[in-house]
């Protein structure tokens, strides 16, 4: 994370952005989903097997 992909050089953090507008905005800008995936519905207990 702080070590560039390309050159292998040091990164600074520059900003953290803790505002959710501001989160949403810079996601949007990345063509990134903003709303949370759906989940799968919970399985029911396993089966026993009768062997």
């Amino acid at each position: 994370m702080f070590a560039c992909l390309r050159c292998g050089g040091r990164r600074k953090v520059l900003a953290y952005v803790t505002a959710p507008a501001g989160v949403r905005s810079r996601v949007e800008h990345l063509g990134l989903p903003t709303q949370a995936l759906k989940r799968a519905p919970a399985r029911g207990a396993p089966q026993q097997a009768w062997c």
